[in-house]
């Protein structure tokens, strides 16, 4: 690889790091301040974080405005700077424990320095700099020690056996455990015949690895066998909170509740009872087609569904006292998991699903809870485009992921950013599905007449000036143009 391919790649990161909306647990920016002892503490920070995170490496940058995240470059120089006439690198190299690998890029862009330190993601302990271990709350510094569930977390990321694999209840008879499983619905969703006799059934749980069998010839329950065929999750202490929650609110806001149900069942075998009594809670809207007025749900199935689904695969169990929650007010759905987001929410319309749980997505897949392939979201998508409803949204908290869906709304009541958010994601819709995006589609999105046109060239300006979509081929007349999301 020669040194301008290097270069090239160094500046494709800075761009695509300065890209973040703010600085993430795993990405810090620095103007010039460069004090050995913070940095040493922010490499252990970073490195923890990046494990937490589920990325394979941290960044420290050198030459960016910490506010707008501006090309600014840097006085710093890493190749030259030392520590008490040690260079730099070799003392921070002593101080952090276990030895990790770091490394500093220099590179310019038009006559501008920048330094980009890359750090490896602790992999089977935290890391320490000089004897302390240090993680990131959002955008600050803090002492691992000093925040016991960031730690618990941690190390549960360094346990070599996955969530679903450890166990929910042990040494218990066969009695036992058939009493505390559903098995009859494991058979029927994966449309197998139940055995007649108790070992077939036992065997094939085990084969499953729902339930394993020690040394001890008595029987464990697996997380797995547990979360998804519970016949009641609060048997299983630690498994109580991961319950489904539901809550129907009177009107728009959290102050008065009309009902709240917390679903008991597991997952799998509780799942089409889930969507069924969603779907009783929700309101209807009456619509008038072929000059006959009917009602129909105010959200599509299919999108609950989707979205019911990817909360309860793509959840953080490590995040003890909160499960996933569905809130139901007048005018949205809120559908809530714990832990953040794999991918960027942006690109959870076309990046290929990543699950920290893929023993039980593989299981929830086979049974058709969910896709073999896909997250579901363009789904979602098309089903909120094809009844012409406000464009879900997608956010991530510091430790929950929510996804909202929203009621019919008039163009008219929309405001901008709903707009722009919607041609954001008609514009990946249509990428994916390899048609292009122009000025008629999106009005058809939006239900707008050919002779507003001029309306949906007002969004697509202003999307484009957001930085969310781009034209196809700038080069061609305004009739014919097309256009890409961002990342395409």
């Amino acid at each position: 690889m020669t040194n301008q391919q290097t270069s090239d790649q160094l500046v494709s990161l800075l761009r695509e790091l300065c890209g973040l909306p703010k600085e993430t647990e795993w990405v810090e920016f620095k103007h010039n301040n460069a004090d050995p002892k913070p940095l040493g503490e922010y490499i252990s920070a970073l490195a923890n974080s990046a494990a937490l995170q589920g990325k394979q490496c941290a960044y420290l940058v050198w030459g960016i405005s910490n506010d707008n995240h501006a090309l600014l470059g840097t006085s710093f120089r890493s190749s030259t700077a030392r520590y008490k006439q040690q260079e730099l690198e070799s003392w921070l190299l002593q101080k952090v424990s276990p030895k990790i690998h770091f490394q500093f890029h220099e590179f310019d862009i038009d006559e501008k320095h920048f330094v980009i330190l890359e750090i490896a993601a602790a992999n089977h302990v935290p890391v320490q700099f000089d004897g302390v271990e240090y993680i990131r709350i959002g955008s600050y510094k803090k002492k691992l020690k000093d925040h016991p569930a960031k730690e618990r977390a941690l190390w549960r990321v360094f346990d070599k056996v996955p969530f679903e694999l450890q166990m929910a209840a042990e040494n218990l008879s066969s009695d036992q455990v058939l009493n505390l499983l559903d098995y009859p619905a494991y058979f029927d969703l994966m449309h197998m015949p139940l055995p007649d006799n108790r070992v077939g059934i036992l065997d094939a749980l085990e084969a499953e690895r729902l339930i394993s069998k020690p040394d001890s010839g008595r029987w464990n329950i697996t997380n797995l066998g547990a979360v998804l065929f519970a016949k009641r999750l609060d048997s299983f202490s630690r498994l109580a909170r991961k319950a489904v929650r539901v809550i129907l609110y009177k009107g728009n806001n959290r102050i008065e509740t009309i009902r709240e149900i917390d679903g008991n069942k597991g997952y799998a075998s509780g799942f089409e009872g889930l969507i069924g009594f969603i779907n009783n809670l929700l309101p209807e809207n009456e619509v008038i087609g072929q000059a006959l007025r009917k009602s129909v749900p105010m959200f599509p199935e299919l999108a609950i569904r989707e979205l019911v689904a990817n909360a309860l695969i793509h959840q953080d169990f490590t995040i003890t006292g909160t499960g996933p929650m569905i809130e139901i007010f007048t005018d949205r759905m809120e559908i809530t998991n714990p832990g953040v987001p794999l991918v960027e929410t942006q690109r959870f319309l076309d990046s290929p699903p990543r699950s920290r749980n893929e023993a039980l997505a593989s299981l929830l897949r086979r049974i058709g809870v969910c896709e073999e392939r896909g997250s579901g979201i363009d789904k979602v998508v098309f089903e909120t485009e094809f009844y012409q409803l406000p464009a879900p949204t997608f956010e991530a908290t510091p430790e929950h992921t929510r996804a909202t869906l929203f009621g019919h709304k008039e163009f008219k009541d929309m405001d901008m950013e709903n707009r722009i958010h919607a041609c954001y994601l008609h514009c990946c819709l249509k990428y994916v599905s390899s048609e292009p995006m122009n000025n008629t589609s999106l009005r058809e999105r939006f239900g707008i007449d050919a002779k507003n046109s001029a309306m949906v060239s007002r969004i697509i300006k202003q999307a484009i000036r957001k930085g969310l979509i781009q034209a196809y081929d700038p080069d061609v007349g305004a009739k014919a143009m097309r256009y890409i999301p961002f990342w395409a």
